[in-house]
């Protein structure tokens, strides 16, 4: 067993290495993130209805969003091993054929976002956030394949750890949203406002502004020209289309499992009027805004992992796991403290109306509740893709927000008339039994890998790390 004060060092190589590789993500996240604040806080200026269809709208186009997005997660683990392998061709072809299978989502996906419509008003949402909703969706979709080609642009250099572009990428993104917003939600400089369409149509500006400056810095940086990533036209790859699904789609089940509960909850609130569901987006966007910074840990600690374990060194990549997962919960207890101290404060940033602060102020105690298994779920999320384990994970996480969260949301929420706050008791069950699951997962697979690895006797890059 390490001595302690080699486990702190090992640690802060670790945190070192994640925060290296996850501080320009953050960033990235926070930006991204930011869009949506940006939406946010411009519909709430025009007005509760504009804001509750911005809000019921992003939670039915991030549903199809997330699948999209969940399976090409898939890319930076298999880029990651390929890299840490030296097999730099791999990663040129394995970005060629993401970017094939990015288009290729995008079909079924626009179908999907087009259907909005029945689905609303099927789930009984307030008649009055409808057609906000609706025309705010259809405009997104305008923007669905070009931010899905560019998350393969993204992902490809996410696996090999070079992340500084993303960064750049998503200021311009964001710069794009703000005057985006000013000129077609606001109405400035003489430009006709057009409440939730406005919010939509500046996203898709930044998205196509987005994959266009990623898309060109990769094709004119030195430093991916030893991928050939645009050296030659290539043909869908059914052998390696298959790879990355094999991967991506229970990725993707996982990442809709979640990101699903969270948008039905949003839609669930639509049920019960303007006020509590602009109540609801505001809490829910500040959570979202504190998760993106875990996040980034996390799909730091995937290539970091992923790289160790290519390597043919299990044990760093399980050690480097936990160090992940460590630093995701940190976090998430520090932010928070900062809800708790000051969650009547925050909803001001939003909105002005009085009824709907105060609505907010006590729903943000309810997130700064599930912030610390948000942070640990996500964080072994990140260990256990660096280990390419995706089968087992999915279904821990549709067992606890489909088995524990959803029924419990709706029963206390909908069925026993508990409203917002009984439906934030289910998002917090959920995440808990996520947490917990994943976490024991972990433990299980990393010992594992490092057992097999020490009895094939492949094991000499490093001494194994603590069986925690």
């Amino acid at each position: 067993m390490p001595e302690r004060h080699e486990i702190q060092a090992r640690f802060r190589r670790d945190a070192t290495a994640i925060l290296r590789l996850g501080t320009p993500l953050i960033v990235n996240n926070l930006v991204m993130a930011g869009m949506w604040v940006t939406n946010t806080m411009a519909a709430g200026r025009v007005g509760s209805e504009p804001l509750a269809g911005v809000a019921v709208g992003a939670s039915y186009y991030q549903f199809f969003w997330l699948m999209g997005l969940g399976v090409l997660m898939s890319l930076p683990p298999l880029v990651a091993h390929a890299y840490g392998a030296g097999r730099d061709e791999e990663v040129g072809h394995r970005f060629r054929q993401g970017l094939w299978l990015s288009q290729f989502l995008a079909v079924p996906l626009l179908l999907a976002l087009l259907a909005v419509r029945p689905v609303l008003q099927w789930f009984g949402v307030d008649e009055r956030t409808v057609p906000h909703a609706v025309v705010y969706v259809h405009t997104l979709c305008l923007g669905m394949p070009a931010m899905l080609a560019y998350l393969a642009h993204r992902y490809m250099t996410e696996g090999v750890g070079w992340t500084r572009p993303i960064m750049f990428t998503a200021a311009v993104g964001l710069a794009v949203n703000v005057v985006g917003n000013l000129l077609f939600t606001l109405g400035h400089l003489g430009v006709p406002s057009l409440g939730a369409q406005g919010c939509a149509l500046a996203t898709v500006l930044a998205q196509w502004s987005m994959l266009a400056v990623m898309h060109l810095y990769q094709r004119r940086h030195r430093i991916y020209r030893r991928f050939g990533l645009f050296s030659r036209f290539e043909r869908p790859s059914p052998a390696t289309l298959r790879s990355i699904l094999a991967l991506g789609l229970p990725i993707g089940g996982s990442v809709i499992s979640e990101g699903g509960l969270f948008s039905v909850a949003g839609m669930l609130m639509g049920t019960l009027g303007t006020e509590i569901v602009a109540a609801h987006q505001i809490a829910l966007t500040w959570g979202a805004v504190m998760f993106m910074v875990p996040l980034a840990f996390h799909s730091a600690t995937t290539v970091h992992v992923g790289h160790k374990v290519g390597a043919g060194n299990a044990a760093a990549g399980r050690f480097a796991g936990w160090s992940g997962i460590v630093m995701c919960g940190i976090f998430m207890a520090a932010s928070a403290l900062v809800i708790v101290a000051a969650n009547e404060r925050i909803p001001a940033l939003f909105t002005t109306d009085r009824d709907v602060r105060a609505l907010a102020a006590g729903l943000l105690l309810f997130v700064a509740l599930f912030h610390v298994p948000d942070g640990v779920q996500v964080g072994a999320a990140g260990a256990l893709r660096g280990f390419k384990d995706a089968h087992v994970p999915m279904a821990f996480n549709f067992v606890s927000y489909w088995m524990i969260g959803f029924p419990v949301a709706w029963w206390l929420g909908i069925r026993e008339g508990h409203g917002p706050r009984g439906i934030w008791v289910g998002l917090i069950l959920g995440l808990f039994a996520c947490a917990v699951l994943l976490s024991l997962r972990y433990r299980q697979v990393s010992n594992r890998a490092v057992s097999t690895v020490a009895t094939s006797g492949a094991a000499q890059a490093a001494p194994a790390g603590p069986a925690i």
